[in-house]
């Protein structure tokens, strides 16, 4: 036995406590996301700006997950951690108190650039979860994202009060900071240093890993699949708001609980039925099955008249994408040789922050320029290309027996 290797019960313990952080981290990230709109309402701004807010966010993080991924290779993942979430937490602070739209930019981009440790928590439960674990362990993982996805936004919308202005969006956030400081103090109690001793050189910069990504048949492909996945869900995540509100005269706590559905459907879809699915029928098909349905989901709601037809059609749209993220990363995974696998799945993150980027800003033009349930029309024909694509890659991975 290897004497380096964790036991059982410091291995389970580690695991629980990960997976808490990630809940509390989450919940408060999806605490924020239906109060934006309105958020950015008081402040007086138009659509626009109000989805530059989601963007900004992303736009930090994008520039944040190489910068802290490396720093955690050099530096270990536990002093990453601990910096990263506690200045997120405290972006929440600044936000709150923001006098206008333009210094509530700066504090979204500062809260997404320190809020882009997620690769350090990936390679956290990496560094403790056995190779032949891991698939499951990510699963998992997703669980806890969903789980915290589905707390936050109930939570949002029940702490905000959009009649008393800016003020009433300051217990929201007030909440939001205060799990981001839960998650630091537990990585600062809890966690030991996961990153195992290395004397190899670590790689330099991302342009030689990004030409290879653009030349591999199968990765280039599922990359852009998952850049159209992530933008048009993005961009319905930063109109779906203003949407409901214009169509069904909706505010913060309606807007809070549709997103818990989407955060109980993700938790099923990704701890229990995408492992089932994959098992039975591989990861090109469940694949093509989650584009399809996020295709029929946006239909669903662009046509939609009445409300329950339209949750109907978020409930759709957000089981399609559960199912579609863990087997993007699985395909990359399966196409990418053993001592690639951090580079290759770090330049997926940075591509799925790129696709948060644009999602916001096309949605928010067409929502006021076209109309309000254009973003839905155009996510939906995106998915047409994407599936093409999906299906050349089933068709150059073998099915396993």
């Amino acid at each position: 036995m290897n004497p380096a290797a964790p036991a059982p019960d410091d291995d389970k313990r580690a695991l629980f406590i990960l997976l808490s952080v990630i809940f509390l981290n989450i919940a408060g990230f999806g605490l924020v996301i239906p109060l934006l709109p309105f958020f950015g309402k008081a402040l007086n701004a138009p659509a626009w700006q109000i989805a530059l807010l989601f963007s900004m966010f992303s736009f930090g993080q994008f520039l944040g997950e190489p910068f802290w991924g490396r720093l955690s290779d050099r530096v270990g993942r536990r002093p990453v951690l601990i910096v990263t979430i506690a200045v997120a937490a405290l972006c929440y602070v600044a936000l709150a108190f923001a006098p206008n739209i333009w210094l509530a930019f700066v504090a979204r981009f500062a809260g997404g650039f320190f809020a882009g440790n997620i690769s350090t928590l990936q390679g956290c439960m990496a560094d403790i979860t056995p190779p032949d674990k891991r698939a499951g362990r990510m699963g998992v993982m997703g669980s806890a994202f969903s789980l915290g996805f589905m707390t936050g936004p109930a939570l949002g919308g029940l702490l905000a009060h959009p009649e008393l202005g800016p003020v009433g969006f300051q217990i929201p956030l007030f909440a939001a900071a205060a799990f981001g400081l839960a998650s630091s103090v537990c990585v600062a109690l809890f966690v030991r240093e996961t990153r195992p001793p290395t004397g190899q050189p670590r790689p330099k910069g991302r342009p030689p890993a990004l030409r290879d990504a653009i030349a591999h048949p199968i990765i280039s492909r599922v990359m852009i699949i998952g850049f159209v996945i992530v933008s048009g869900f993005a961009g319905i995540e930063a109109t779906y708001g203003l949407w409901t509100e214009a169509k069904f005269g909706w505010g913060p706590r309606e807007i809070g609980f549709a997103f818990v559905v989407i955060g109980v459907i993700g938790a099923f879809a990704q701890g229990i039925g995408t492992g089932a699915l994959v098992r039975r029928f591989g990861e090109p098909r469940v694949l093509i099955a989650g584009l399809t349905l996020m295709c029929i989901g946006m239909l669903v709601q662009f046509s939609s008249q009445v409300w329950p037809m339209a949750v109907v059609g978020l409930a759709i749209v957000g089981f399609g994408q559960s199912i579609c993220f863990p087997n993007l990363v699985a395909l990359i995974s399966l196409s990418t040789p053993p001592d690639r696998q951090g580079e290759m799945l770090g330049l997926n993150m940075s591509n799925n922050a790129l696709a948060r980027i644009g999602g916001p800003i096309y949605a928010g033009q067409l929502f006021s320029l076209v109309s309000p349930g254009a973003p839905f029309a155009l996510g939906a024909f995106l998915i047409l290309p994407a599936l093409v694509m999906a299906y050349q890659v089933m068709k150059l991975i073998p099915r396993r027996t």
